[in-house]
């Protein structure tokens, strides 16, 4: 069977510029994140905050590509780009003081993706 990646018209667009993003600034990591976006449902990553809170330091800029949930606490200040987010993740997330954007705005800060640390 072949495979057809994801109908979220959205997605395909966010891994189409993913992948044109690798190419032009010559950074692997967005063409990395594009392919675990590319994953069929079942396989994608969805990672908790207490996670988060055990692998990243103050000030970290963090990519996950998929789906973060509520479980945990995060205590560190970091910039986190995502896909998508529980209610109960972005309220803790909020409130720990941290920074929540889109991968797309990221990859528009930060084009060659220098000192972003993908969590799986």
């Amino acid at each position: 069977m072949r495979r057809t990646g994801p109908t979220n018209i959205v997605l395909r667009k966010l891994i189409r510029d993913l992948k044109k993003a690798s190419k032009t600034y010559n950074a692997p990591i967005w063409g990395y994140v594009a392919d675990l976006l590319s994953r069929p449902s079942r396989k994608r990553v969805v990672v908790n905050l207490s996670r988060l809170n055990r692998y990243v330091n103050e000030g970290d800029v963090v990519v996950v590509p998929g789906k973060v949930l509520g479980f945990g606490n995060l205590n560190k200040k970091i910039t986190l780009a995502t896909v998508s987010i529980s209610f109960t993740a972005l309220e803790k997330v909020k409130a720990s003081g941290s920074r929540l954007i889109h991968i797309r705005d990221l990859i528009n800060e930060n084009p060659e993706g220098s000192g972003v640390k993908v969590i799986i």
